[in-house]
């Protein structure tokens, strides 16, 4: 719990992730630790190599950790079957990538209902949430386009609205604005920002970006394979 009295949307305590095997284990993660808060922005800056990427898949419960406890949401997930993990981070945790990944057949708010209703809403009560999702990212006249017909600050706004439109407490992006120019990738944090605050989510956001790091609530690293607070 912080200083204002929040419990974490998510923790990460005592993280170990190694891979290989015997004199060729590669240790990645030796102990790290890690908590978020609802409303709250991080950003994830760290070289190439140092473990980015393994700390979002632990984060998001893609991998398991070697030990260490992932809890979200106050739930602890060490003990979980591959289901139950698979349940919590599809309620619990929305993810944003480098590349949109949105399914070209469909519009941009197809691309919102579908995970909704494989979550069980009505296709009704999932078309509502996805024109609000939308019209709050400033795509409500870009509903019925298709992912080619959007630029690419569209798409990646339509990224983010299909993972938070299932109301998770945490979003987790991997170098979000990666493959956009300056001017759009400002334009894409603003909106990002904007919506942590709007829902309450707590983000953790790997980016390269150090202007855009330096917008966030807390900045954080990884030295040794340990999470490090920066200034």
């Amino acid at each position: 719990m912080n200083e204002a009295g929040w419990f974490p949307a998510l923790a990460l305590d005592g993280i170990e992730r190694r891979y290989g095997r015997a004199e060729t284990t590669v240790e990645v993660l030796t102990g790290a630790s890690l908590a978020l808060y609802p409303g709250q922005s991080v950003a994830l800056i760290a070289p190439s190599g140092a473990g980015k990427s393994t700390l979002l898949h632990v984060a998001g419960l893609l991998e398991r950790p070697n030990a260490g406890e992932v809890t979200v949401g106050g739930v602890a997930a060490s003990t979980m079957g591959d289901d139950q993990r698979t349940a919590l981070r599809r309620s619990q945790i929305g993810f944003v990538y480098q590349f949109h990944h949105l399914l070209p057949e469909f519009s941009a708010l197809e691309n919102l209902v579908l995970p909704q209703m494989i979550a069980g809403l009505s296709r009704s009560e999932a078309a509502s949430r996805a024109r609000e999702l939308l019209g709050y990212l400033g795509l409500g006249a870009r509903e019925s386009h298709r992912p080619a017909e959007l630029s690419g600050g569209e798409q990646q706004r339509v990224a983010i609205a299909r993972a938070v439109a299932n109301g998770p407490r945490v979003l987790l992006a991997d170098e979000p604005t990666g493959n956009l120019d300056p001017k759009t990738a400002d334009h894409v944090f603003a909106t990002l920002a904007a919506l942590v605050k709007a829902t309450g989510l707590a983000a953790l956001i790997a980016t390269h970006n150090l202007d855009l790091a330096a917008r966030m609530d807390r900045r954080v690293t990884i030295r040794d394979g340990q999470v490090a607070e920066m200034g």
